[in-house]
């Protein structure tokens, strides 16, 4: 059965069951339909009534034939309740713009999926449209601004760079001349439209702790400068407190349930070639001070979503994983190889030894940050025994415990194995971990330091645009935020033909976005889309509805 048809299958249980085995009080439930609701704030500041163990799970580099982080982490969560550990999984919101473009959702697949799978996948309770709309509130603001003649901040619309969003797939809107039509329609100046994702606003949702936080962090958001070169800010043009309105229901994180009902908690959904990648930490801190044990997962590779998880996320939480589990694949080792798309499925020793080079990266990245890690073989059906013993036998040289988990065919039973693995390295890890650098260093030498530890590269250059940025960052009192690059997931590289792992690179920094409402500072490397653009067959063709509401199509 496909993804979605398994998903239909199940039987559902009450939402306010599910909050019982978080120890929850259904009274306090804020419900959306029977199989969704969201939780208070108060649960995330909380002193823990569990354990609070976390386990952070990351992946090997992308690539085309997918990884299964999400269905890993949510297996592992089922697995791990069935031995006896009260678990909770704690997830990203999926984009609309993946879900009708070619990736589809990340609700999970197979036997390990988030339920209601079509809900989740779609509008699910409003908090991208929250998103979407306070983030365009402050387009707005600007835009009304720069035309006032009574409240004038006297803004230089050449150095505002705060565009608009919107939660689909839409690349006409790139680049755009907005004011056009006369002189009621505003002042014609060129923007353009980033994805949802992709919004300050979402990076802010998800790194905020309270109200008050949020309303702070708004107030940062950097807009540009007045024609005397003076900073503005969202404060200055009274912003922060109708944004943080509009998102007073999202700042919420949201509870469902496994296909097995075990919790999951899914709150916010930033990308990780562009921001943090992580679920917000007011989720993660809630099922921390309710769970024994919280799965969560990074985006993309360990280089990116995980690097930001602990650089950036955890950091300004004040939380520690206690393991990562690293999600590899066959088929996607052997694409690291060299061995092309369509024949991934062909069985070839050489080229996944060649591909192994990938995961040792990630494995001695995770090391660098003093943390222990179990690889999980997320398993397909054209893995031949010899391939995966070939895995197996390599991880072990390495020191490293290693699962062959199939999460998607058997749900929480087809990872006990990983489960055990897991817990017994949890257990044993008391030190946390080492961030990989000082807040108080440069802002180059920060970008250096992940550059050559963590993707492998030999230097950094910087265009004379980027080293413009560095000037103005230093001008604006921010350097001693934390670095979140923005780079390609498909390669350790900042350019995505570089399969495996590369050496002797230079990585180029050819700008600065400067997130001082998020609280981190973004050199782009590379050519980053942040609005992408549909296929030529896009998944929104498969997608359709019955007479009875039944949704067909996702995947």
């Amino acid at each position: 059965m496909k993804d979605i048809e398994i998903a239909q299958k199940v039987q559902k249980k009450p939402i306010s069951q599910i909050a019982i085995k978080l120890g929850i009080d259904p009274e306090e439930l804020e419900m959306y339909g029977k199989y969704k609701a969201k939780l208070p704030l108060k649960y995330s500041k909380e002193e823990p009534r569990k354990k609070g163990k976390l386990i952070l799970v990351s992946a090997i580099s992308p690539t085309p034939a997918g990884e299964g982080k999400t269905t890993v982490s949510i297996g592992l969560a089922q697995a791990m309740n069935q031995i006896g550990n009260e678990s909770t999984v704690v997830l990203r919101e999926p984009s609309l713009g993946p879900v009708f473009g070619i990736k589809g959702g990340a609700a999970g697949g197979g036997y390990s999926q988030v339920l209601p799978m079509e809900d989740i996948n779609l509008h699910f309770t409003g908090d991208f449209s929250a998103i979407e709309k306070a983030h365009n509130l402050l387009s707005a603001l600007i835009d009304n601004n720069i035309q006032s003649k009574l409240n004038s901040l006297n803004l230089d619309a050449r150095t505002i760079r705060w565009r608009r969003v919107m939660d689909m797939n839409e690349r006409s809107l790139r680049s755009i001349v907005a004011g056009l039509g006369g002189v009621n329609s505003g002042v014609p100046r060129e923007t353009g439209f980033d994805i949802t994702a992709a919004s300050e606003v979402m990076a802010i949702l998800c790194l905020a702790t309270d109200y008050i936080d949020l309303k702070k962090r708004l107030g940062n958001i950097f807009v540009g400068f007045t024609l005397d070169r003076k900073p503005i800010f969202a404060r200055d043009l009274k912003a922060s407190g109708a944004m943080a309105a509009l998102l007073k229901d999202a700042l919420k994180p949201n509870l469902v349930q496994t296909i097995e009902g075990t919790p999951a908690i899914i709150h916010g959904g930033p990308f990780a070639n562009i921001a943090q990648g992580t679920n917000s930490i007011i989720a993660t801190k809630t099922s921390l001070a309710l769970s024994d044990y919280t799965i969560t997962e990074a985006g993309f590779g360990f280089d990116l979503g995980a690097e930001k998880f602990l650089d950036i996320k955890c950091r300004t939480a004040g939380i520690s994983p206690n393991a990562v589990v690293l999600v590899a694949t066959i088929r996607a080792l052997k694409y690291h190889g060299g061995q092309p798309i369509k024949e991934l499925t062909t069985p070839s020793v050489e080229t996944l030894a060649k591909g192994c080079e990938n995961l040792q990266k990630h494995i001695e990245n995770i090391h660098q940050f003093k943390l222990k890690a179990v690889i999980a073989i997320n398993k397909f059906t054209s893995d031949t025994d010899e391939e995966i013993d070939f895995v197996v036998n390599y991880c072990q040289k390495l020191g490293v415990e290693v699962s062959v988990a199939d999460v998607w065919g058997q749900g929480g039973k087809g990872a006990i194995e990983l489960a055990q693995k897991v817990t017994k390295i949890t257990e044993s890890c008391c030190d946390k971990f080492e961030p990989l650098y000082p807040l108080n260093e440069t802002v180059e030498n920060k970008i250096s330091i992940i550059a050559r530890k963590i993707y492998g590269a030999e230097a950094v250059d910087y265009t004379a645009k980027a080293k413009k940025q560095l000037k103005i960052i230093a001008e604006l009192g921010l350097t001693e935020l934390p670095i979140c690059i923005a780079k390609t997931q498909k390669s350790l590289s900042d350019n995505p033909a570089l399969l495996g792992r590369p050496k002797d690179f230079v990585i180029t920094v050819r700008d600065f976005e400067i997130a001082a409402g998020a609280g981190f500072l973004i050199p782009i490397t590379g050519e980053i889309m942040r609005m992408p653009g549909l296929p030529e067959a896009p998944s929104s063709n498969n997608i359709d509805i019955d007479d009875d509401g039944n949704i067909t199509g996702l995947f």
